[in-house]
């Protein structure tokens, strides 16, 4: 066995679907998965895989993929499995495709991906997958102060963002980091500011408002552009403090936006202060959004931006700098609001909850994941939703629905009884019960109890135990409850047959006869969870963590430990 043959065919295939940088915890996961034997060398291994998962990424992607191409063509067809996608073929046509269609999700790395946010990635990826081309991940990082990017010993947003795209399916072909490029962006701020397109305003806050609302240029505007290019010099030397001095791109001072009137493209943020977490304190003179992003999108030939309605007015400023620049400017299609009933998708608010990320109660893509939604669903939802230029809403029970279509050939069945109580009754025969783990997949097989004959004690749930009820013990035996004290419900055998049950309408109710204690984690809303202590069938401590069952009359779970599972949905 070639350790080091087999992490190159992983890394291989890590590098080309996520832009030509392999990840080496993705490569570790799948080179153990493949040689479990493995993990009992998992540091030597480990360092086998960083210097392979090196050499990978110092390759052209190009190169990349044709070294898998030759040596391992069956790992390329994922992306040919992409196509084939539910959902895809609801997708309205893009307007004005001519020749390959770049896309591109851009997040602001100061907080980790919600559903929200999942929107915009699934929605350019999906068309990735449909029209072929390219898709671009780019972080936008360039305001270190009101929206500082999210690096922490707990959480680093932009790994964190990665790791939830790969989760969701989501594979990138180029990436890029906007604080790693402001050289770039002071190139053609200067060119700006020499063709006379921008100019450097020096005004007070105040008095510049005034004038934008008066609809008058400020007093620098017409400055020749030698003046204006030793002001911007002076900015970048950190000859003016913070608001002392901006650049402003010219546009229509009449536009009945008055945001749109000669916006500002850099500002001066004092990174003494507040460092980047990238570029620390390297950086004074910073772009705002829209200048970055016009540049970015022309130099990175991106065709198609799909992006929240809330932009509408960001793609109006844009275009003031293509315009200047003589560049076509990307077709934009905007798209409503997303609003999910039940869970809050503000960004600010998330982050005031100071609840870590990957809580499982809350609506960050970690935390869903950690409760047990599958990417599919989340797939399923945001396809439905489409790119229709109204607000949805929907709710998390949409999601919930999407998400047990998908699990529920996989969860196996199992009892479970919450608040139990004790049944005792005397049977005269061996009772025997065949409980399959799937009705669906006989193929699975079954359990089979015997209880009796004699006295027989199982668990019910309380709810059950009614005095004068007939119940069908679930694959057993139907029970008439004859009386119930306290903990402890006392019954006798009525009948047998499943028949017999349905005539009298008994219903069929789960039990327990070889209890273990089950903890139930219960997500109840953003931020809140219950604690509920039952009983279950000994076999769930068999189920492998991670695992997803049906308790029967329940709903649907997660296993998380060894006996701990979360509540998913019913």
């Amino acid at each position: 066995m070639n350790i080091e043959e087999i992490a190159f065919k992983y890394a291989l295939a890590n590098a080309v679907k996520y832009g030509g940088k392999a990840d080496v915890k993705a490569v570790m996961a799948k080179l153990m998965a493949e040689v479990p034997e493995l993990r009992a060398r998992a540091r030597e291994v480990r360092q086998i895989v960083d210097a392979v998962v090196a050499r990978v990424n110092s390759m052209p992607l190009e190169e990349q993929r044709r070294i898998l191409r030759e040596r391992w063509p069956e790992l390329l067809e994922e992306r040919r499995a992409e196509q084939r996608r539910p959902g895809l073929e609801g997708l309205p046509e893009l307007p004005n495709v001519r020749g390959e269609v770049v896309v591109r999700f851009a997040p602001n790395p100061d907080f980790v991906l919600h559903l929200g946010s999942a929107r915009p990635a699934i929605l350019n990826y999906a068309y990735r997958i449909k029209y072929g081309g390219k898709f671009i991940l780019r972080f936008e990082d360039t305001d270190p102060r009101t929206k500082r990017p999210l690096v922490t010993d707990e959480v680093n947003a932009y790994e964190s963002i990665r790791e939830d795209l790969r989760w969701l399916g989501v594979r990138w072909d180029e990436e890029y980091i906007q604080s790693q490029r402001m050289e770039i962006y002071y190139e053609h701020a200067k060119k700006l500011l020499e063709m006379g397109a921008a100019y450097v305003d020096l005004c007070k806050p105040e008095e510049w408002r005034r004038l934008r609302n008066e609809k008058k240029a400020c007093p620098h505007r017409e400055q020749p552009p030698e003046v204006n290019l030793e002001l911007w010099d002076k900015m970048l030397e950190g000859r003016f403090k913070e608001g002392e001095a901006v650049l402003r791109i010219k546009t229509d001072l009449t536009h009945p936006d008055p945001s749109v009137r000669d916006w500002v493209a850099f500002r001066i943020i004092d990174t003494s202060k507040t460092p980047h977490p990238l570029t620390g304190d390297k950086y004074i003179v910073w772009p705002t959004y829209n200048f970055a992003v016009s540049i970015d999108d022309h130099l990175m030939g991106v065709t198609h931006v799909l992006r929240a309605q809330e932009h509408s007015v960001n793609t109006v400023k844009q275009s003031y700098v293509f315009r200047h620049f003589g560049w076509e400017q990307p077709v934009t299609i905007h798209f409503g609001r997303l609003r999910i009933e039940g869970a809050t998708l503000s960004k600010s608010k998330l982050k005031a909850m100071r609840i870590k990320y990957d809580d499982l109660t809350l609506p960050t893509l970690a935390g869903l994941r950690n409760r047990g939604i599958v990417p599919e669903a989340i797939w399923d939802l945001i396809l439905s939703v489409g790119i229709k230029p109204s607000d949805s809403t929907v709710a998390l029970a949409n999601l919930f629905a999407l998400n047990r279509k998908h699990i529920e050939p996989i969860a196996d069945r199992y009892m479970y009884v919450a608040d139990p109580v004790k049944l005792v009754f005397e049977a005269d025969r061996e009772l025997t019960a065949h409980v399959p783990f799937h009705p669906s997949f006989k193929e699975r097989g079954e359990r089979t109890y015997r209880l009796g004959p004699g006295r027989v004690e199982v668990y019910i749930q309380r709810r059950d135990a009614v005095a004068g009820k007939v119940v069908r013990l679930m694959e057993l035996a139907n029970v008439e409850i004859v009386r119930v004290e306290g903990d402890a419900a006392y019954g006798r055998i009525h009948s047998y047959s499943l028949d017999e049950a349905k005539k009298i309408g008994a219903p069929i109710i789960q039990w327990v006869w070889d209890p273990v204690e089950i903890t139930v984690i219960k997500p109840v809303g953003v931020g809140r969870k219950e604690v509920e202590v039952g009983l279950g069938e000994g076999w769930l401590e068999r189920v492998e963590v991670g695992k997803y069952v049906q308790f029967f009359r329940y709903g649907y779970l997660k296993k998380r430990g060894p006996r701990e599972f979360v509540f998913l949905h019913d």
